[in-house]
């Protein structure tokens, strides 16, 4: 099962009110990666990373919230972790706010290019942004990761309630018995779909605007996704 971490900016109170049902921070989804390949209980646990640099190629961007070439992808220089930098990526409602601009979508198709000898899976996810609810809107982000090809998925929600002006960060980790790792030996992409979805609730639409935010304009606020590495059983 994933572990869900939420905090708001520094409002420790209400960071720590979010914890509680009665706050709205809510879960649903799979607690599943993926599908177990063949071959897992063979792999051993890498205490490192891979030396040599890995790179990801972004193959598809495909949704509203990430127009091609308004999400930037960068690889931590000690292969721990890579970032998703988006640029556009809001929800709202309210006056002047677009019909549909309520709900935001982004899907990413990474293809990671990983030494050989060397396997790996998502460890924890972290998701970063601003929240501007009025009292009554409500606000949820929710991600889904998969590998190409496989039909389960692991997926995770989270749901913000106004009023709220303040920074938010939400992280889904998956315990070490319950990672699933990319087959070794194949090339399926890391498929990474995520979405924003604000709702007015018991607030007036037509004077309240409120809204959610993933983006950054200066880099400083991204998605980082944390990788845990094992090493493959060699071939004989």
């Amino acid at each position: 099962m994933f572990r869900t971490v939420f905090t708001a900016g520094a409002a420790a109170a209400l960071a720590a009110a979010a914890l509680t049902p009665s706050a709205g921070a809510t879960t649903g989804g799979g607690a599943s990666f993926g599908g177990a390949p063949s071959g897992q209980a063979s792999f051993r646990q890498a205490s490192f990373a891979p030396p040599e640099q890995i790179t990801i190629d972004v193959v598809q961007v495909n949704g509203s919230g990430c127009r091609p070439g308004s999400a930037a992808v960068a690889v931590a220089p000690d292969n721990t972790a890579f970032t998703v930098t988006y640029s556009e990526y809001l929800a709202q409602v309210g006056p002047g706010a677009d019909p549909t601009a309520f709900r935001k979508n982004c899907q990413l198709g990474l293809s990671l290019n990983v030494p050989q000898g060397y396997t790996f899976a998502i460890a924890q996810a972290d998701y970063r942004g601003f929240a501007s609810l009025h009292q009554g809107a409500t606000a949820t982000q929710k991600a889904s990761y998969y590998f190409q090809g496989m039909s389960q998925t692991a997926t995770r929600s989270h749901t913000l309630r106004g009023p709220l002006q303040d920074g938010w960060q939400v992280s889904d980790s998956v315990p070490v018995e319950a990672l699933v790792f990319h087959p070794c030996g194949g090339k399926r992409n890391l498929n990474i779909n995520t979405e924003l979805l604000t709702q007015a609730g018991t607030s007036d639409p037509a004077k309240d605007t409120s809204f959610l935010t993933m983006d950054s304009t200066d880099g400083s606020i991204n998605t980082k996704y944390h990788f845990s590495w094992k090493t493959c059983p060699q071939r004989r």
